[in-house]
């Protein structure tokens, strides 16, 4: 029995907001129980990119592409100031194509690794803090930056004219902040490691780069959803075991919630209640939210409420900052640092705190009072 419960802490503390989804939508068919409109729940469309993407980012992994980029641009840096800058400027664009999380999986192991493993360092956790910022905010920009994006852009029917002109004002500012945040780092000397000499495999590169192309052609209603994954699928047999590395617990939670949102809205009381807070509140109400159960999960569950995509779409992407629960990416930064040799737990997190909650609060004055 013990061990039975310490295997589903272990599963529970790595699949949190999964299991949290889950329970969710148990709970709701207790009120609403299942019937044949529980068919219309799911959006298709939303898994169908997301198991894309996921796919094709991580066949481009496997090609080397990332960590050349790295070593290519690691070569300008010149102390601990400018590692720092170069490291939040690859997570902020980067993210923009390979989503947060996947962006802070490859880069912030590096960083670390770049630190000499000196992760009880004051500049390696400003690094790593920084870098996950610029991850979560950098993947605001795009449509495919992460999942609650791609969700709202496919749930709304928004245009990309749309989409740029409510998200890349804040993405502006953003950027200024993740400047100014890196003034933060004193400037050491550094040694660097020597960057990767393996060279890059240009048939997957080729392969995956033009499905990643397909995948975005189908963002923009260019390629229907269907013909992209049959394409995706064919072209991932170059390397079969990237099916392994698609995260299938991601798009479980994606059902979960659709079966938990579609089923509360269907309860009258809660509808209205949720209505209600949500009218004209939008961008505040979808931040705080995200505080306790995650932007994804609150893009998801708050759709189902308000019209006002503008200001839900500001708020889940802004409000990935602040607590680590708010965004998943933070999470995972957290978790590659406390694995490593000499890491501050309570440091990490008390400065994450105090830069995130600061991020936080002046980007939603900034969206409420100046954009």
């Amino acid at each position: 029995m013990t061990a039975l419960l310490r295997k589903t802490y272990a599963f529970f503390k790595k699949q949190t907001v999964l299991c949290i989804s889950l329970a969710a939508a148990l709970i709701s068919m207790f009120f609403i129980f299942p019937d044949k409109e529980y068919t219309g729940y799911v959006d298709f469309s939303v898994l169908i990119l997301l198991f894309c993407l996921m796919g094709v980012v991580a066949g481009l992994k496997s090609a080397g592409i990332f960590e050349k980029l790295t070593g290519t641009l690691l070569k300008f840096a010149c102390n601990t100031r400018m590692l720092a800058f170069i490291f939040m400027n690859i997570c902020f664009f980067t993210s923009m194509l390979v989503t947060n999380d996947v962006a802070l999986i490859t880069f912030v192991p590096l960083t670390i690794i770049f630190y000499n493993n000196k992760c009880s360092s004051i500049n390696c956790i400003l690094t790593i803090i920084i870098q996950t910022a610029a991850a979560n905010l950098g993947s605001m920009l795009t449509p495919v930056g992460n999942p609650q994006n791609l969700y709202l852009y496919t749930e709304y029917d928004l245009s990309i004219s749309f989409f740029l002109k409510t998200l890349v004002p804040i993405g502006v500012f953003s950027y200024v902040l993740l400047c100014l945040a890196c003034m933060l780092i004193k400037k050491d000397k550094i040694e660097l490691k020597k960057s990767s000499d393996t060279p890059l495999n240009y048939k997957k590169l080729i392969v995956f780069s033009a499905l990643f192309v397909i995948c975005l052609l189908t963002v923009l209603r260019l390629v229907p959803h269907v013909a992209c994954l049959i394409i995706v699928c064919i072209g991932l047999l170059i390397e079969p075991q990237i099916f392994l590395k698609i995260d299938y617990a991601l798009l479980f939670t994606f059902v979960c919630f659709f079966v938990f949102v579609g089923n509360i809205s269907r309860i009258e009381i809660v509808r209205d209640f949720i209505s209600a807070i949500m009218n004209g509140q939008e961008l505040i109400v979808s931040a705080v939210v995200s505080q306790i159960i995650s932007n994804v999960p609150a893009a998801v569950m708050l759709s189902a409420f308000t019209d006002n995509v503008k200001e839900l779409l500001r708020g889940v992407n802004i409000g990935g900052l602040g607590t680590p629960v708010a965004s998943l990416a933070s999470l995972i930064s957290y978790q590659i640092y406390a694995k490593s040799k000499g890491a501050l737990k309570g440091k990490y997190m008390s400065i994450f705190l105090i830069i995130n909650l600061a991020f936080l609060i002046v980007l939603m004055l900034i969206a409420r009072f100046v954009i």
